[in-house]
């Protein structure tokens, strides 16, 4: 008698070409992919907390204590906090850091989107005049703010010999009370709008080419173009830059450090530069950390609340 042959469990048989694999195969596939994700996401998260994360909690815990490297911290409440608002720099740092960033923002905001729309017009050498307004991001920041400082000097820098050829009258720029902090406004704008002017560049070049001609078509002048469409087609773009910008200028350091020392007397002093002296030439890091813990809480604070007010507009658009 022939046996007739068994046929394989469903199990074990072939799939046919094209067939979806199982459910248990389409999962094992899944689970090893989101494993292989956050295994590359572990390293990044690592390098962020011991380098971001740990620093910030451990400014708040040494905000309250009296802290000098090689001692052992002692906890003295807000002796920090009280000291740091008794200073009679505190003051000044934040009137300066305030002045800085509302200049900024007249000055830093309004240029970066000008030159865009600027750009965004040009027909001929297009890469060449990004590269042109990129170039100063590429510098880096201690350099762009040595060569400021020696195109302000009073005696033999370029911005007083161009006014002598051009006879009118020079200025003492940053070695003056009056003129230091708003030079120092135009040294941050310079190095750091090159960015945002890309950045404004590749929004309004999203913006269908339809708008404007409707625009157009309706009579719209220019002025009324860049008020009826480009900005309301930008205004996400806009308003997350005006926020980063605001916290950025309120973190200016690096002008008043190399270019004015915070002077002349005082009119440069803003809060992270006065945390540095803190820090490394008073060696009181207790009060650099109070310091910073109020910059923190200034800027949390405003940037929930700015988020808060964006959010409630939109809702209500």
């Amino acid at each position: 008698m022939t046996k007739t042959a068994e046929r394989p469990p469903a199990a074990v048989r072939a799939r046919p070409a094209g067939a979806p694999p199982p459910a248990a195969d389409r999962r094992r596939r899944r689970l090893g992919d989101q494993l292989r994700a956050y295994a590359f996401l572990l390293g990044g998260l690592v390098c962020f907390a011991l380098f971001s994360w740990y620093p910030a909690i451990r400014a708040v815990v040494i905000a309250f204590q009296t802290y000098t490297p090689g001692s052992d911290p002692e906890w003295v409440g807000t002796a920090n906090f009280t000291r740091v608002l008794n200073d009679p720099e505190f003051g000044a740092a934040w009137r300066n850091t305030l002045t800085f960033t509302l200049l900024a923002l007249l000055l830093g905001f309004a240029v970066p989107f000008v030159l865009a729309l600027v750009l965004n017009e040009l027909r001929h050498a297009k890469a060449f005049f990004r590269v042109v307004v990129y170039l100063p991001v590429m510098i880096p920041p201690v350099v762009s703010a040595l060569l400021w400082k020696w195109f302000y000097d009073p005696g033999a820098g370029l911005a007083n010999e161009a006014l002598r050829f051009l006879h009118l009258p020079t200025s003492n720029w940053t070695n003056g009370a009056d003129t230091a902090l708003i030079s120092l406004v135009v040294v941050a704008t310079w190095a750091n709008m090159g960015g945002t002017v890309l950045i404004y560049l590749a929004a309004l070049q999203s913006i269908p080419g339809e708008l404007y001609e409707a625009a157009e078509l309706d009579g719209a002048s220019l002025l009324q173009r860049i008020r009826h469409v480009t900005v309301p087609q930008t205004r996400f773009v806009i308003l997350m830059l005006m926020l980063l910008q605001i916290i950025a200028t309120m973190q200016v350091f690096t002008e008043p450090f190399v270019i004015t020392g915070g002077g002349p007397e005082n009119s440069t002093v803003t809060v992270l530069y006065l945390i540095y002296k803190y820090a490394f030439l008073y060696n009181d890091f207790g009060g650099a950390c109070a310091l910073s813990v109020m910059l923190l809480a200034l800027l949390g604070v405003f940037s929930a609340v700015y988020l808060r007010l964006t959010r409630s507009g939109e809702e209500a658009a």
